[in-house]
């Protein structure tokens, strides 16, 4: 399964474990770079540059030949700590980086600086030309299948767009399950996948069993999109609960968005208050609960160790 993002990245197989909030860690990396695929961390689920710093020491010792680590930023105005985690990643080093929600200009001039590799997510072709002429190494093409906040674009639309229009390696984002989804993406013009939920069922994840099993005993069907975490749509998983609160925004925010000077406090104050409620369903169990995942759950029938779930990617 050699690809321009095997090549790119020198791993054995064209897979990143998609970095996701909450879920993703060392351990998870860890066991990923040994399986032979490259994973990546949210750099937001470390609550100081400190515990940052040692998470990517840590990775730094436990890399083997045929893995590699990353992290990912956001690189907008809600992030308040990007400048700082940008520094540190620039500073102690990591294989790549992926950007999300933002432009990646600065981002991208300092981690080449350092020899670090940038990724950019991408959910249409004008943004994808963006990122291209700023430098990316690739671009993360964000479907319609994607887990969280996904894009408007079937896989099959975005990634033979992307692949046709672009110079850079492309990265399908969604959709992925199994080997025939990961030869499937790959037959559009993918130069590998980016795979996010099958992994939250992994022995190594940092959620509870809760949101584990949930991932086992639900399916693609199950995932409905909600404005209520972040107030951009996002995939979840359709418990009791999400039923019960609903899935739109309020009728005062909607207001307040369409207030130009308002709309991005708003925006700011929704994603703050869902991050909060997102991480209180990952870390404890409660009737609750909103549980992030994409339809690639439909392929999850037990909690298996990293290296398992990627065997069964790859075999």
């Amino acid at each position: 399964m050699q690809t321009k993002l095997t090549e790119l990245l020198n791993i054995k197989y064209p897979i990143i474990q998609a970095p996701m909030f909450l879920v993703s860690n060392v351990a998870m990396v860890t066991e990923a770079m040994k399986a032979g695929i490259a994973g990546c961390i949210p750099a937001l689920n470390y609550r100081t540059l400190d515990e940052l710093r040692v998470a990517i020491k840590e990775l730094k010792a436990n890399k083997v030949e045929g893995g590699s680590f990353g992290f990912n930023l956001i690189v907008n105005k809600s992030n308040i700590k990007y400048k700082g985690q940008l520094e540190v990643l620039c500073e102690e080093g990591c294989d790549f980086i992926i950007t999300s929600l933002g432009s990646p200009e600065e981002t991208i001039r300092q981690a080449h600086a350092v020899g670090i590799k940038v990724f950019c997510d991408v959910t249409d072709l004008r943004f994808a030309k963006k990122v291209e002429q700023l430098g990316a190494d690739a671009a993360i093409a964000v479907n319609s299948e994607a887990g969280g906040h996904r894009g408007n674009l079937s896989p099959e639309e975005l990634t033979s767009l992307l692949d046709k229009e672009l110079s850079i390696p492309v990265i399908s984002a969604g959709g992925v399950g199994c080997k025939e989804d990961i030869d499937k993406m790959l037959s559009y013009g993918a130069a590998g996948v980016s795979v996010g939920s099958p992994f939250i069922a992994s022995v190594e994840a940092g959620v509870t069993d809760e949101y584990k099993q949930a991932c086992v005993d639900y399916g693609a069907e199950d995932i409905i999109m909600t404005e209520r975490i972040s107030g951009t749509p996002c995939t979840v998983i359709n418990t009791p609960y999400v039923q019960k609160i609903g899935t739109k925004a309020t009728w005062i925010e909607n207001l307040l968005n369409k207030n130009r000077t308002l709309k991005k406090w708003v925006k700011m104050i929704r994603f703050s208050i869902g991050m909060k409620a997102t991480e209180k369903a990952a870390k404890k169990a409660t009737y609750k609960t909103v549980w992030v995942a994409g339809p690639s759950i439909e392929h999850t029938k037990a909690i298996l160790p990293v290296k398992e779930i990627v065997a069964k990617l790859v075999n």
